[in-house]
């Protein structure tokens, strides 16, 4: 097959690269320019797509000895995934970039454009597997779990998933280090890219204070009694217990988390923590990756968090939404994440939590 790599200058996607190679595919190194001004991302190490790992995949593709390109999607990038972030938080939500970066750069723009060249697929070193049965090509978790990116690309579609290749799914992280260097590549021991990487200092809040403004606002509790202020109601998080800056202390001592956030007033509502207990989920915009959900109630596990516990839970599509009914109360559940439904190892599906209960 005729196949892109998307080397992003980390060692997982120069190894993903050397392995499709080997398994004699025609490969070319292809690496994503995600910032006009590179300078306003993350620079050395914490990130995925600065210059220095632009180079990384350079060096790596020489390695491995094939042609090399970058390709800018910048606009792409900004206005998909910096701008829904942006938005997400503004309306009160806590949405994740890296999903959104997977369905709407790596496994769309990049995709298409891809096949409209005429490639059969796209190469990752996402830490996930596929595999084909007589539901088709479908999506699965990674041997090391402790690495598992199935989470993250959840939102691809059946389509998507037929032109994913992730070549990592069967080794642990520790091998993958191995095997770079016994292939010669530079990037070994490079420290995996974290955080967010189009936030510069790592501080989230800042970053969005910035942007969005530090409008002061009151902090109150379930009884609407102001119990504070806040300097941006969209930098907090629902279960932030520290920095809320309260000036009415409990009767008691116990501690306030933060319960919800309303943006049209904003307004951060705090309580106890045992307010924070969800037992029923509710998610828009659902992607199935193999079978659609019905409104027949199903046994699996949801998960809500990239690297989170896959929770026992019934589940069931109501003809909009995607509806998981959790065994046991989960804590500190916020609107705007993913909820990734799983059947085992198999992803289900995904969708965007707009309701909790």
């Amino acid at each position: 097959m005729k196949l892109i790599a998307a080397m992003s200058g980390g060692v997982d996607s120069a190894v993903a690269a050397a392995r499709a190679v080997e398994a004699g595919h025609e490969v070319i190194g292809v690496h994503l320019a995600l910032a006009a001004n590179p300078q306003k991302y993350r620079s050395g190490a914490r990130g995925c797509c600065t210059i220095e790992d632009s180079h990384d995949a350079r060096r790596a593709a020489d390695v491995i000895g094939i042609p090399f390109y970058i390709w800018d999607m910048a606009e792409e990038f900004h206005d998909g995934v910096v701008e829904d972030f942006l938005a997400e938080y503004a309306a009160g939500r806590t949405p994740n970039p890296c999903l959104r970066c997977n369905e709407k750069i790596k496994f769309a723009a990049v995709l298409d454009r891809a096949r409209a060249m005429g490639f059969d697929g796209v190469v990752t070193g996402h830490y996930a597997r596929t595999e084909i049965s007589e539901k088709g090509k479908t999506l699965h978790r990674a041997v090391d779990h402790s690495k598992d990116q199935s989470y993250v690309l959840s939102v691809l579609t059946i389509e998507q998933i037929q032109g994913a290749i992730f070549p990592l799914g069967d080794t642990t992280k520790v091998d993958i280090r191995l095997e770079a260097e016994r292939r010669g590549l530079a990037v070994a021991q490079k420290p995996d890219s974290h955080d967010i990487c189009f936030v510069p200092s790592g501080d989230n809040a800042g970053w969005l204070r910035d942007r969005l403004g530090s409008e002061v606002g009151p902090i109150v509790d379930q009884d609407g009694t102001k119990i504070g202020e806040h300097k941006g109601a969209y930098t907090y998080t629902i279960g932030q217990r520290k920095g809320l800056g309260l000036t009415v202390p409990t009767s008691d001592g116990s501690p306030r988390f933060v319960l919800k956030i309303e943006p049209v007033t904003n307004t951060v509502v705090v309580g106890a923590r045992e307010d924070l207990a969800i037992s029923t989920m509710r998610g828009e915009r659902p992607v199935w990756c193999g079978p659609a959900v019905t409104s027949e109630e199903q046994r699996g596990f949801v998960q809500v968090r990239a690297h989170g516990a896959a929770l026992p839970c019934t589940y069931f599509f109501d003809g909009t939404l995607l509806i998981a009914q959790l065994d046991e109360p989960l804590l500190g559940l916020a609107t705007g994440q993913a909820m990734v439904i799983y059947d085992g190892d198999r992803v289900v599906g995904s969708a965007t939590i707009c309701e909790t209960q």
